[in-house]
């Protein structure tokens, strides 16, 4: 059965041409929506998706979702190969969820007697003929609803990866290509009252010019991989907000307030009760106003992972209020340190995948993504770099509420086709929708804008450009990459024009794995050509737990383990080192690891395996961090 469908997804590869046009420098968070134009043509603005979503108490269609599978687009395409959505009716797809209309109507699909998946979640993890499938599926949910006079709605979606065509009662809503970044439709005057039926055409085909690319070293997970949510809002709401204590001041907020809707100019009130502040704006004609609260002397607990303090914050309008819950820290650089609201900190990190080694697929909610951030934290980290790709909203926010750094990342890896403007663009919306999404989270210390990209003027200018982004969107936060190194004898030097725009040098190195070994690893030394902190991004070594042999036995849990208590040797003589994040937490599935024994379709340099096991290498970093916790003390 897996060669039959190894064959369906080679010709769905070869056959899938349909691909969503370029983004143009579009609103945050936009879907391309419909407007009866060809599919490269759907760019009509939409609103950003709505900040803090979950504090709006939004009707949840996650559950059992009915799927078909489409490797030939037969539900998308006519037989002339043209979309059934752009033509004059906009019917004739898999998504008008027709029913024969007498007995001599053949209607060559059913929802109703298709089998279901669970969403969130991905496909390949939950039915068989599914694990390695990369092309469409179409999923559908019904659900009731009881649209109000005055009120408005918005469908929501966490992440589908990697594009998605939505559909509602029969009507295209729009677009989204990205696979990791929340995406919504405004669908006022589009619900019915009773039932409702939503559908997705959910494509996770992998293409040269997509972000990531075709080549990437994790699963190519399909399907609808977060929440699905029915958000209500007044006619005029709170679109977005920031409130962040402003840069290297921990005495001010400094932020804004927007607004969207027909009552644009209005008072807003932010106020934090259990500190006694409060302040009122007016937002103008755009809806828009900033904000800055003087905070009382000596009575702030500031965001750290020894106290993570989160405030409850309200914003309250006069026609819409919300809630959230904010930590109030500062981050910044001075020459080699970081600075953690003003006082030198090492980064006691581990880097880790959206993934859950126990039960196959995407993390699915709070208790899986609780226990990865839990055995970050039972290893003495105080940081994460979640990799390579924006993970969920609720992660954030669990690393708020737990305590823990993050370094946030968008899928800029390896070679992807810099040289193209709508591929630049793709990339720039992504980091956008990241930014816009997490920038009230006091967790997040990073943006990343992209992982081991090899140096070239053309992927300077690309980066160069995502790195201005960032700071046009938050200038509060510090701006890093992985950057890749260049041996030369004995020496590895950490040079590249990039590090000229980020805020550290920050670097892969893989001494001991893909290079030499244990017994000449130790030959090498670092040499780091700028002021900045030194964050080591990545270092490893693969170890199939419970495979036990000599330190020089690749592949053994020993070899591993020795591999870690040289490579601290090796960058604890770095003068600027200031923290790192091993390559990974725990094993994690990738297809370009098929070595039958060691690999089975697994990356194994996990510290934990894929039952759960803690390798030898994980009490040795965790003894390593106990040291450097009493140093920074």
């Amino acid at each position: 059965m897996r060669q039959v469908w190894k064959l369906l997804l080679l010709a769905s590869c070869l056959t899938a041409s349909f691909a969503a046009g370029a983004q143009d420098d579009q609103a945050p968070g936009q879907a391309h929506a419909n407007k009866g134009a060809s599919p490269r043509a759907e760019l009509a603005r939409q609103p950003p998706t709505l900040q803090n979503i979950y504090g709006r108490q939004p009707l949840s269609l996650n559950g059992r979702w009915s799927y078909i599978i489409d490797p030939y687009e037969t539900g998308f395409y006519n037989y002339r190969r043209q979309p059934f959505d752009q033509s004059p009716t906009g019917a004739g797809g898999f998504y008008d969820d027709r029913k024969p209309k007498d007995k001599d109507d053949a209607v060559e699909y059913n929802f109703d007697g298709s089998p279901t998946l669970a969403v969130p979640g991905d496909w390949n993890s939950q039915a068989a003929r599914l694990e390695f499938y990369e092309g469409t599926l179409w999923m559908r949910q019904k659900f009731n609803a009881a649209p109000k006079d005055g009120k408005r709605y918005f469908l929501y979606f966490g992440a589908v990866n990697y594009e998605a065509h939505v559909y509602l009662n029969g009507k295209k809503l729009g677009s989204h290509k990205g696979g990791f970044t929340p995406f919504q439709f405004e669908v006022t005057g589009r619900l019915l009252k009773g039932e409702n039926t939503v559908v997705v055409k959910a494509d996770n085909t992998r293409h040269q010019d997509d972000i990531p690319t075709v080549n990437t070293d994790w699963w190519n997970y399909g399907g609808i991989t977060r929440d699905v949510l029915l958000a209500e809002t007044p006619d005029t709401y709170i679109e977005d907000y920031q409130i962040q204590l402003a840069k290297g001041d921990m005495g001010r907020i400094e932020g804004h307030v927007q607004l969207a809707g027909a009552r644009r100019a209005q008072d807003v009130t932010v106020s934090i009760a259990e500190l006694g502040v409060k302040t009122t704006v007016r937002t103008d004609a755009n809806g828009r106003a900033a904000v800055s609260i003087a905070l009382p002397k000596n009575k702030v607990r500031y965001w750290s992972p020894e106290d993570p303090k989160l405030y409850n914050v309200t914003i309250a309008g006069a026609t819409d209020t919300l809630n959230d819950r904010i930590g109030l820290r500062t981050i910044e650089t001075r020459g080699h340190d970081i600075l953690l609201n003003g006082k030198s900190v090492f980064l006691r990190g581990i880097s880790l995948h959206d993934e859950n080694p126990l039960i196959p697929g995407r993390l699915r909610g709070e208790g899986d993504m609780r226990m990865m951030l839990q055995w970050a934290k039972d290893m003495n980290c105080n940081y994460v770099r979640l990799a390579h790709y924006p993970h969920s909203e609720e992660m954030i926010k669990l690393a708020d509420e737990m305590g823990l750094l993050v370094w946030a990342e968008v899928p800029v890896y390896w070679t992807i086709s810099w040289e193209k403007p709508e591929v630049y663009a793709n990339a720039r919306q992504q980091l956008t929708d990241l930014v816009v999404r997490d920038k009230n989270r006091a967790s997040v210390i990073i943006w990343s804008i992209g992982n081991e990209t090899p140096v070239s003027p053309v992927r300077t200018e690309f980066m160069g450009k995502l790195a201005d982004t960032v700071r046009s969107l938050d200038r509060t936060r510090l701006v890093g990459a992985a950057l890749e190194v260049h041996r030369t004898g004995d020496v590895v030097t950490v040079e590249d024009p990039l590090a000229d725009k980020i805020d550290l040098a920050s670097f892969n190195q893989y001494a001991g794995w893909y290079w030499s070994n244990n017994k000449e690893m130790m030959k090498f030394s670092f040499k780091v050509n700028y002021n900045k902190p030194v964050l080591v991004t990545e270092f490893g070594a693969d170890a199939l737990g419970g495979y036990h042999a000599d330190t020089d036995t690749k592949w053994s849990e020993e070899y591993q383990d020795q591999l870690y208590k040289n490579t601290f040797k090796l960058l604890d003589a770095i003068p600027g080192l200031r923290g790192m994040t091993p390559w990974v937490l725990t094993d994690f599935r990738s297809p370009r690891r098929p070595h039958p024994y060691f690999q089975d379709y697994w990356n194994r340099k996990g510290l934990i395996s894929e039952t759960g096991k803690k390798k030898q290498a994980f009490y040795t970093l965790k003894s390593y961090y106990e040291q450097k916790q009493q140093q920074y003390k």
